[in-house]
């Protein structure tokens, strides 16, 4: 059971949140934007993101061997260098610890995105962060039925 309804209680910034969101969606490639999603989701145990995210991509027409590879994305051949720089970058954008990003994962990045294709890069692994930890903060749990 949700513990808060965010668009209802605080409704000013769930749109300020869906504004990112739209920014992504926008300006990010797609297929890189749901395996970003899927994969933050996963690393922040967020069940209701991780299903949503999950048939979003399948609809679009992804694979659902590659969604289930995001798991182990490192060791899965069906990722291409853009796709595993985007992935690198979302794992140590989400567990960002006292360091921060690592200079090898951020210069892999920069050498297969331009610097604005980073920017919206970036903004989309914050933007799934926010949703996580809205989404698992209130215990947002997936539909049983879709």
């Amino acid at each position: 059971m949700s513990r808060i309804n965010m668009a209802a209680v605080a409704p000013g910034a769930y749109q300020a949140v869906l504004g990112l969101e739209k920014y992504v969606r926008e300006n990010l490639d797609h297929t890189v934007l749901e395996l970003v999603k899927l994969r933050a989701s996963m690393l922040n145990g967020c069940a209701y993101c991780v299903d949503m995210h999950s048939r979003d991509a399948l609809a679009a027409g992804e694979s659902s061997r590659r969604l289930f590879a995001v798991a182990a994305w490192r060791d899965a051949p069906f990722f291409d260098e853009r796709e595993r720089t985007a992935l690198a970058l979302t794992d140590a954008v989400t567990r960002l610890g006292e360091h921060g990003v690592p200079d090898d994962v951020w210069d892999a990045a920069a050498k297969v995105w331009s610097e604005k294709e980073l920017a919206d890069l970036l903004v989309a692994i914050a933007t799934i962060n926010v949703w996580n930890r809205i989404s698992v903060s209130t215990r947002n749990e997936p539909p049983l039925e879709v």
